[in-house]
């Protein structure tokens, strides 16, 4: 009988193993919330086991972990071809094209996807240190994650993309570019064949919190990891008086801009501490998705 009830996924379980069998976080680890309301993900515990089906999943190392898969007969998952390590010889490769093909190589993301089907191990990584974060899904439940942080799938996960709300349109003379500060494609992950597991990749370390309905929070865009999908997103604009010397010399551009991304509970957002710039040209907007925003 479940005794135990994973403070981070949620997963129940009786709770005599070292780990979470839903995400492979330590059972005895103190929940750390920041003073702000972001709870801190714990990596996986090294070694940590995780049920998915009938195949399981064992998490290794900790600076580069390793997703090493034990797949049972007719089960298996998916993933980028760059992310595979290793495998045994009966496991079975398929190559798949994705959804949106041509839009996805405009976003310089994987078009190909290849499919490992049981039995066997194999196991794979992401070239880059961080930590690798286990979501188990339940039967209808879906994920939106930001666009190159994905990892690994299992089948029972059916996997599409949108274009999020959140760009604008900058001017300069004649001169017109447009910015896509999320990435032109965001992936939807929904668990339709029964319960399933999506493993992501995050920089650094990573933060989850809960939004109550109607509470917001703004972040940059680039720190995103997931979100549930009843968390609406959209620009926020914020602006600050430049003052002195360099307010005199730009009089009537002496506006600095800041871009954030606006998300809005209800529901779970996710972010990582190691994100990437987003260059804004700081040229007048034109035209963008819906968006607030305030000045200083």
């Amino acid at each position: 009988m479940a005794g135990y009830s994973c403070p981070f996924c949620g997963t129940a379980s009786a709770g005599d193993s070292a780990s979470c069998p839903g995400c492979g976080a330590p059972v005895d680890v103190q929940r750390k919330v920041t003073a702000s309301g972001w709870i801190e993900l714990p990596p996986a515990a090294d070694l940590a086991r995780i049920q998915c089906g009938r195949s399981s999943l064992q998490i290794a190392g900790t600076l580069v972990p390793v997703a090493d898969f034990a797949l049972a007969p007719s089960e298996g998952l998916y993933f980028a071809h760059h992310e595979l390590l290793w495998k045994e010889r009966q496991v079975q490769l398929q190559r798949t094209g994705m959804r949106g093909a041509w839009k996805r190589m405009l976003a310089g993301l994987p078009v190909h996807m290849l499919n490992a089907t049981g039995p066997g191990r194999i196991a794979l990584s992401r070239d880059a240190p961080g930590e690798m974060l286990a979501i188990p899904l339940h039967q209808g439940h879906a994920v939106e994650v930001r666009e190159h942080v994905f990892m690994v799938a299992t089948s029972s996960v059916t996997y599409d993309y949108f274009m999020p709300p959140v760009w604008y349109v900058t001017q300069n003379g004649d001169e017109r570019e447009t910015h896509f500060p999320l990435g032109m494609l965001m992936d939807r992950f929904t668990a339709t064949g029964g319960p399933g597991l999506l493993l992501v990749h995050a920089h650094g370390n990573a933060f989850v919190r809960n939004l109550a309905a109607g509470e917001s929070v703004l972040i940059k865009a680039s720190a995103l990891l997931y979100k549930d999908v009843s968390v609406a997103m959209h620009l926020h604009f914020e602006y600050v008086q430049r003052k002195g010397l360099v307010s005199w010399l730009t009089a009537g551009w002496n506006l600095q801009r800041y871009l954030w991304l606006r998300l809005t509970g209800p529901g779970r957002v996710a972010m990582q501490s190691a994100w990437g710039h987003h260059h804004d040209p700081e040229r007048g907007i034109v035209q963008s998705t819906p968006a607030t925003e305030h000045y200083w």
